[in-house]
């Protein structure tokens, strides 16, 4: 829902709120914020919100530590487990230098670019993202365990699947904050879960990718547990994947799906290491359902991509190598340069690898690429990439991979 300031205003004189609070996310991807009195939104509004930005990983030393948050007012949302009476709301914002310019590491401004490229482009993309979590019991102490919370597989019932309450408070929190999940299941692992988002334009889209963690840790804890979205959280079962739905579009009427695909199937290795930036992450690849090999097909879940039968509005393309560790708004940047490069060359898709590549008989994996295999490869590969480099300033390229 879009809110003009004085809608902000008299939002929050209205309905009792008592604390505002400024959120953003540092390099990785991990939700920061401020809490301010409604007394200082008028000066948030006009100045932002000064902080210290060399406490804030990736966001520099204290040589140049003052930035400021301005508040987007777009994205005002109440936190509904927070109290009734004195609420509190929240909104993203932008991380700016004090004299006003956007900072260079705000990975939010940086989707905000890429958006701007599609749209100079005369291309619209969409997203629609997956993710899945564990849920583990804590100990005596309150510290979180590697016990799962039960015993259940995909898409089992209650009571085998214990996790059914919990789904069901995260999709009504995420509802009363203006947020529709679209689907939500017991995956495959034991406590592990899935809540998928419809499909929305890239910058909501990241958003709710962000405020989806947030609200199942908070519901989890509420409930006597942890919430793990780490990549590969228990050994020898399946890893949790951030599957991103995606579709391009074009103002003038031309079928530029194809062409978006094959670019993000090219670039697919040179952005690795931000789609999967932990060493855990390359844990994952290679098994129960991630994949290893740069390669798709349609409806086959071995693939790195997958395209659905489906047509009109629903047509899209399904990247499966992300896992949850990474940062929204790089992914979804780095795929929309991507698709542009795609459609500025007017790639061609590769042939279709229409078997199992979890188990390969002989010779079907030849000639296919492989994806980095390692963090340490990953970084070697994006920092050597021409396309990284136009896509992501020096110091973001720093920071992942130490170039």
């Amino acid at each position: 829902m879009k809110y003009s300031r004085e809608e902000v205003r008299q939002y929050i004189e209205e309905e009792d709120v008592k604390f505002i609070r400024l959120a953003f996310c540092d390099v990785y991807g991990k939700q920061k914020n401020i809490s301010i009195m409604p007394d200082e939104l008028e000066r948030a509004f006009a100045h932002g919100i000064a902080f210290d930005a060399s406490s804030v990983e990736g966001y520099g030393d204290e040589t140049h530590s003052d930035l400021v948050l301005r508040p987007d007012c777009d994205t005002l949302t109440v936190l509904p487990w927070r109290p009734e009476h004195g609420k509190v709301v929240r909104m993203f914002s932008d991380v700016c230098y004090p004299d006003g310019r956007n900072y260079r590491c705000d990975t939010r401004y940086l989707l905000k670019q890429a958006i701007a490229a599609a749209q100079k482009a005369g291309v619209e993309f969409r997203f629609g993202a997956e993710q899945e979590f564990y849920l583990f019991e804590l100990d005596e102490k309150g510290k979180p365990t590697k016990i799962p919370y039960d015993d259940a597989g995909y898409m089992d019932i209650a009571p085998e699947d214990k996790g059914e309450n919990i789904r069901r408070e995260i999709c009504l929190t995420l509802e009363q904050m203006g947020i529709r999940p679209e689907s939500s299941h017991h995956e495959g692992g034991p406590g592990q879960n899935e809540i998928d988002f419809r499909y929305s334009d890239p910058l909501t889209a990241a958003d709710n990718a962000l405020t989806l963690q947030t609200v199942v840790r908070t519901v989890a804890y509420r409930n006597g547990l942890a919430a793990d979205f780490s990549a590969k959280p228990l050994d020898h079962l399946p890893g949790n994947g951030f599957h991103i739905n995606f579709s391009a579009t074009a103002v003038d009427g031309r079928d530029v799906m194809i062409p978006a695909i094959a670019g993000v199937l090219a670039k697919a290795a040179d952005m690795t290491a931000f789609l999967n930036p932990t060493e855990n992450s390359y844990k994952r690849f290679g098994q129960n359902r991630a994949p290893k090999y740069v390669s798709w097909s349609g409806e086959n879940r071995s693939q790195l991509v997958r395209i659905p039968a489906a047509v009109g509005e629903y047509r899209r393309a399904e990247l499966r190598s992300p896992d949850p560790t990474a940062n929204p708004y790089l992914c979804f940047a780095l795929m929309i340069y991507a698709g542009l490069a795609g459609i500025e060359q007017n790639l061609e898709l590769p042939f279709a690898v229409d078997y199992n590549l979890f188990k390969p008989e002989a010779g079907q994996a030849e000639g296919l690429q492989l994806l980095p295999q390692s963090l340490d490869e990953a970084r070697a590969v994006a920092g050597d990439s021409a396309f990284i480099r136009q896509c992501i300033p020096a110091e973001v390229l720093e920071i992942y991979c130490g170039r």
